[in-house]
C-alpha cells in the first residue's frame, strides 16, 4: 500500500528498544506490535498500540531499528511520514508519535487531530 522503499513509520532508538522489551516479556509468542488510530476522544483520534500474534494480510510491515511494527491497514494514512519515539519523565513513560499529519491535539494528550496524508503517487496522478 505504501510506496516502494517508503517507511510509514520509522522509530527512534529508544521506540525501538522498547518494542523489543515488550516482545521479550510478552506472555505469548507474538512478531511485533501493531500501531492504529481509533476515533475517539475529545480531539477526534487517539492511537492504538497492541501485540500482533500474527502478520494479517493487509498489515503494512515496517521493520526498523531490529523490530517489526505492524500498521492497520486503516490508520497508513493517517500515520505516513510519523516517527515513533518512546520518551520517560518524572510523571510518565510513553509512545509518542511525532506525525507530520496531525494538525491538533487536546489538552490532556489523549487524542489527536489528523489529516490523512496524500502520497507523491496520488497526487500526479490527480
Amino acid at each position: 500500500m505504501a510506496l516502494p522503499g517508503f517507511k510509514v513509520v520509522t522509530l527512534t532508538d529508544a521506540a525501538a528498544n522498547r518494542v523489543k522489551d515488550i516482545i521479550g516479556k510478552a506472555d505469548r509468542p507474538i512478531v511485533g506490535v501493531r500501531v492504529g488510530v481509533k476515533n475517539g476522544g475529545c480531539a477526534g483520534m487517539s492511537y492504538t498500540m497492541e501485540y500482533a500474534e500474527s502478520v494479517n494480510p493487509l498489515d503494512e510491515v515496517v521493520e526498523d531499528k531490529g523490530v517489526t511494527v505492524l500498521i492497520d491497514p486503516k490508520a497508513v494514512l493517517f500515520l505516513l511520514g510519523t516517527e515513533m519515539d518512546f520518551q520517560t519523565s518524572k510523571m510518565s513513560s510513553q509512545f509518542v508519535f511525532n506525525n507530520p499529519n496531525q494538525t491538533s491535539a487536546c489538552g490532556c494528550g489523549e487524542s489527536v487531530a489528523i489529516t490523512p496524508a496524500t502520497p507523491p503517487a496520488l497526487q500526479s496522478a490527480g
